[in-house]
Order: C-alpha cells, then structure tokens, then sequence
C-alpha cells in the first residue's frame, strides 16, 4: 500500500491553505495527494429530544420527518463534500500535482483518520474547522483529539499559503525530537530550506552538546543548519526566536520531556499552536 500525504478538507476558511500546503508536500515527497471529506450526520442531541413530550402519534409523526431531514442533510452534505473535493483537486492540479484524488466518508473524522493511517505518510489539516468561529483562538475538538490519536506526522496550516524558506525545530534531546531531526535530515520536505534548532533552556553542556548533534545530523546530509539555546519561558521564546529569523514553518515533538512536554500534553495542541501564524509539523 502506498503511503500518501492526505488532506482533510471541510467548509472552512482553511480549505485553501490546506489544498496548498498538501500540494506541496506532495511535490516535494514525490508521494501521491488524495483529498478527504468526512459527513458527519449525527444531529444535535438537542433535536432528538424535542419528540420526549408528545403523545405518540406526534412523536411518530416527528420521528418521520427528523427521518426525512436526515436523508436530506446527508444528501446535501454529500454533494457539498463532492464539490469541496472537485475544487480541491482542481487547485492541486493548478498547483502541479499529478493526478490527485479525492475520497469521501461518512462518520468522524477521528474514527475516519484512525481508519485510515496505515495509508498516510502525512497529513495536513486546517487549524480550525468550519464548526469554529474564526476570530477564535480555539483549535478545535477534532484536531485536539485527531493530534491524540494519529501516529503519523500532522502538518497543521493557516488558511494562506507561503512556501516555506525557514524551518524551525524546537528540540529538548527527547527519542521524538531527535527523530524529528534524523527525519529533517533526509526528508525531501525540506530539502534546500535552511533549518534552525533551538532549545529553550540554560546553556549546559548536555544542551550544547545535544545541539552539537543536531546540527552535525542535519550539515552531514547536505542541510543549511544554525542553532541556538535560548533561556526564558518556551511558548514566548520560541515566538521571538521565529519572528526574530522569519521562520515559517515550525516542527514540534507532539511529546517531550521537557518544558516543550507541557505544551502539548493534556491540553494538546497548546498556546504554542493557538497563536501560530505559521505551519506547524507535529511529529510522533
């Protein structure tokens, strides 16, 4: 089975973004795009109780008509999800993608993704979906619980595109960081893209030295790299150091053992994620 970056799409602003960043990920991996539209049609619990205080034949009555809404609002929204995945395609091909490909599920996308792995090298999502409001800062649900299922690496972008020039990883020495660089090193991601490692903690010689690995990792396959071990509070000084180096895309450990640990355990996606501006690779 071939693995394939995927990209999950919906009505969101993001869907844009998405269909761009997964068409270069694709182009740059040489590995096959295929769009994917979940419908989820469970309705609100809320319209299932409206029938509780009805004598039987309205409850009965009611029950048919919520079966007929039903059927309509899975139609539509399996029309919808066709139309997202036919402009997606479109835009990728734009993109120069070679014959992209589009599937659609019914279902959650958590259960729909968890399905599904075995097949992607790498996904990439919105940082919102069409149910949030989009001023907030909120990520929501799905991709809180996606990021907690998924072992595979998630590419969560903004909903404009820039091709990346700047890689930041934000490294603490822990088993996923350290494979996130040997994954840096031999990607074709990220090949010809300059990439920085920075840790956020005291200058010790276990940093300097867990650094000095890094770097010789990523300059031993050919990368541009610098690095840096910065004090202060993480989310702020990763922040800094990124708009310091107008860095535009940042890979994190979804895990840790460190500070960075605190960031993504728990709450998950983090204030780290929250407030990004920029693609963040969460690796597993």
């Amino acid at each position: 089975m071939t693995e394939q970056v995927m990209a999950a799409i919906d009505g969101s602003q993001f869907s844009e973004g998405v269909s761009d960043y997964a068409a270069w990920a694709s182009l740059a991996l040489g590995a096959p795009l295929t769009f994917l539209h979940v419908n989820d049609n469970h309705l609100p619990p809320e319209e299932r109780n409206l029938s509780g205080n009805l004598l039987a034949g309205g409850r009965e009555r009611l029950l048919k008509e919520f079966a007929q809404l039903d059927e309509q609002r899975a139609k539509v929204a399996q029309e919808q999800g066709r139309l997202m995945i036919k402009a997606a395609i479109e835009r990728a091909v734009e993109d120069g993608v070679r014959d992209p490909s589009g599937r659609q599920r019914n279902g959650t996308l958590v259960e729909t993704l968890e399905e599904l792995q075995g097949e992607i090298r790498l996904l990439v999502v919105g940082k919102r979906g069409e149910t949030a409001h989009q001023n907030s800062g909120h990520l929501g649900s799905n991709l809180e619980r996606v990021v907690r299922t998924l072992h595979r690496p998630i590419l969560m972008v903004p909903h404009t595109y820039k091709a990346p020039e700047k890689v930041m990883l934000a490294f603490d020495g822990s088993k996923t960081t350290r494979k996130g660089v040997e994954m840096l090193a031999k990607s074709p991601l990220f090949e010809g893209i300059p990439v920085h490692v920075v840790i956020v903690g005291a200058e010790t010689g276990d940093n300097r030295s867990q650094l000095d690995w890094a770097l010789k990792a990523l300059r031993d396959e050919g990368h541009e790299a610098e690095g840096a071990i910065r004090a202060g509070e993480v989310e702020a000084t990763l922040h800094a150091y990124q708009e310091e180096h107008s860095i535009d895309l940042l890979v994190m450990g979804a895990y840790g053992h460190s500070h960075i640990r605190h960031l993504l355990v728990g709450s998950t996606t983090s204030e780290m994620l929250r407030k990004s501006h920029i693609p963040v690779l969460l690796l597993r």
